[in-house]
């Protein structure tokens, strides 16, 4: 059962998951003792699929290979991870798992999946030693169906957090979050985030702060105004990503894939402040799964798509628990009330 979202407004914005695409399987892998874990996003018959690496400072696995005017015009699934950089091992296991199911490129000698993969940064928070590997992301992939699909503090979620310019310790929990949207014409898109921006997080609608930098004093601090004041505290090198994976039925090219999640990346900007920083490494994948014929209206596509990552971003943060004695937005606000 679908029903209007009552997160952000709109007609069309539901509080679905990407599991709404048909063609689409996730699955998580998650580790709540460590702070870490890993998001499988499959799809077995194969996508359309470009990439937009919009920060600086990304970790990524066979980004290259979406790029338009690549040879391998289909992947079979994405693997989102923490573990930072380690943590792309997670696409090996996808693979073999894919691989048993007889899913791949055809090479004529042997069927090769195709998994890009990206990490988040979240060694800070639990155990720096435990990182998602291979097994991890092949039980993530045992687990996977189009059920809705399980937010908050899971997967590669488990262990981000948003709002860092005041510190680390001083950051909201932040997670991974789901959401989907129909276009008047039928077009279905939906987008699967994981909230780990060094920014704070807004609702687009209002502007209001619901997770952020956490002063002692109680509230949200705004991120920008911090780095206006020369008060905010910057980490050496890049620690925050939001990675989103968009999905849509609309019969999408690899070059119109590529500018969908151009686009989409604007929804990101939409509900962090700031985003696509050279403190982030921020990834949009796109994946098109056509069911449906005709031409696509990629303007209206583009502009709605980048509202579900928003609202998928502000569910991410308020669905998820506090961890590793970092709280959630609603955990910080109630012992300040």
């Amino acid at each position: 059962m679908w029903r209007p979202s009552a997160l952000l407004g709109g007609a069309f914005f539901l509080m679905g998951s990407i599991a709404y695409i048909p063609g689409i399987e996730v699955g998580h892998h998650t580790d709540t003792r460590a702070a870490t874990g890993c998001t499988v996003v499959l799809c077995p018959e194969g996508a359309v699929a470009s990439a937009y690496v919009a920060g600086a400072a990304p970790g990524t696995r066979e980004a290259e290979l979406l790029r338009p005017g690549s040879l391998v015009g289909r992947v079979h699934g994405i693997a989102l991870s923490g573990g930072s950089a380690f943590g792309l091992d997670v696409a090996s296991g996808v693979m073999r798992h894919l691989e048993e199911r007889g899913i791949g490129f055809d090479t004529k000698v042997a069927k090769v999946p195709i998994v890009p993969a990206a990490i988040v940064f979240d060694l800070a928070l639990g155990d720096p030693r435990v990182r998602p590997g291979a097994e991890d992301g092949y039980r993530a992939c045992q687990g996977a169906s189009a059920a809705a699909v399980a937010e908050g503090s899971v997967g590669a979620g488990t262990g981000a957090t948003v709002g860092k310019a005041l510190g680390p310790e001083r950051a909201t929990k932040g997670g991974l979050g789901s959401a989907s949207a129909t276009l008047s014409d039928g077009t279905r898109l939906a987008a699967l985030v994981v909230a780990n921006a060094f920014g704070h997080v807004v609702d687009p609608d209002s502007g209001h702060i619901v997770a952020g930098p956490r002063p002692p004093e109680g509230g949200f601090a705004d991120s920008v105004a911090l780095l206006q004041q020369g008060k905010a505290v910057l980490p050496q090198w890049g620690v925050n990503t939001t990675l989103v994976v968009l999905a849509t039925d609309a019969p999408l090219t690899r070059e119109q894939a590529y500018w969908l999640a151009r686009m989409a990346g604007a929804g990101v900007a939409q509900a962090v402040r700031p985003a696509l920083t050279m403190l982030d490494g921020d990834v949009v994948f796109c994946l098109a799964l056509p069911r449906r014929t005709g031409p696509v209206d990629l303007m209206a596509l583009g502009a709605v798509a980048a509202r579900v990552v928003a609202e998928a971003i502000v569910r991410a943060v308020r669905l998820a628990p506090g961890l590793g004695g970092i709280p959630s937005a609603r955990e910080w606000l109630e012992a300040a009330a």
